[in-house]
């Protein structure tokens, strides 16, 4: 939930003398901006397709430019056939486009922990039921995947999630969303060898304590990293699309001042 700064550069305007004058050196070039990440992906998918209006919720049409849909797909790397988890899906936002890329011939996981229903309401079966085809709801623990077999997933994706390891729902037991190594194991059980892991989190402080993902729903990527890492996934690529400098990492994502403006962090791991 980032905007970057454009940097300007002001030229200096030598005055002319009566006498030949050296000529001036070269200015540095000019610094560019970073690219804007691509929306095709290396196979010649064309994620703009999957954003036609249709029957989906409205407010779809309105945040995918906010969170850059289209270049967070591109950049998961997901394409027609594979088999996708989604955890911590919410009410289907990412669901709805991972299930028109997957096509009749992939297949899309739905996870949301049970504790979610209060919030969640209908808007989960409003979403599937009838619409996407391709789709299996799973309510379970982030840390157990077992409607997942093994080795099942081509990808799989954690959005603005996994700092939820460290939060417990009001009149919850703590722990009750999933334990943090329990779940690495899952993910990395139900991932084929060569798949892929793609996380995108709100940025907090290097050196946060994990628990700040129950305070202010940040996560010091560094922590996801290590996690990933001793569970045997390597992180392979990481992009910046999402990152905001202007946020501090220290005010609670809900905020109005930084709502969908948060720093954010983008990373691939493989199995």
């Amino acid at each position: 939930m980032k905007q970057i700064a454009l940097l300007s550069l002001a030229g200096a305007i030598l005055a002319a003398c009566a006498t030949p004058a050296e000529s001036p050196a070269p200015e540095a070039p000019a610094a560019m901006p970073e690219a804007p990440a691509p929306k095709v992906a290396p196979g010649g998918f064309d994620y703009e397709s999957v954003f036609g209006q249709d029957d989906r919720p409205e407010q779809d049409y309105e945040l995918y430019p906010v969170r850059k849909s289209a270049e967070v797909l591109s950049f998961a790397g997901v394409m027609p056939g594979m088999t996708i988890v989604e955890m911590e899906a919410g009410d289907g936002f990412y669901t709805e486009l991972l299930s028109r890329v997957a096509g009749p011939d992939g297949k899309v996981y739905m996870q949301n922990p049970p504790s979610f229903k209060n919030f969640l309401g209908d808007s989960v079966s409003k979403r599937v039921d009838g619409r996407l085809l391709n789709v299996q709801i799973v309510e379970s623990a982030f840390d157990n995947l077992s409607n997942v077999p093994d080795a099942d997933a081509d990808i799989v994706t954690w959005f603005l999630g996994p700092h939820e390891l460290w939060y417990t729902p009001q009149d919850e037991p703590e722990g009750v969303l999933g334990d943090p190594d329990m779940t690495f194991d899952e993910i990395a059980r139900v991932l084929k060898p060569g798949g892929h892991l793609v996380v995108l989190d709100h940025m907090a402080p290097a050196g946060s304590p994990p628990t700040t993902g129950g305070d202010t729903h940040r996560i010091d990527k560094a922590i996801i990293v290590a996690l990933a890492e001793d569970h045997g996934l390597t992180l392979v690529d990481e992009s910046g699309i999402l990152a905001n400098p202007d946020d501090d990492g220290t005010v609670q994502v809900f905020d109005p001042s930084v709502r969908r403006k948060t720093d954010r962090f983008l990373l691939k791991f493989a199995k």
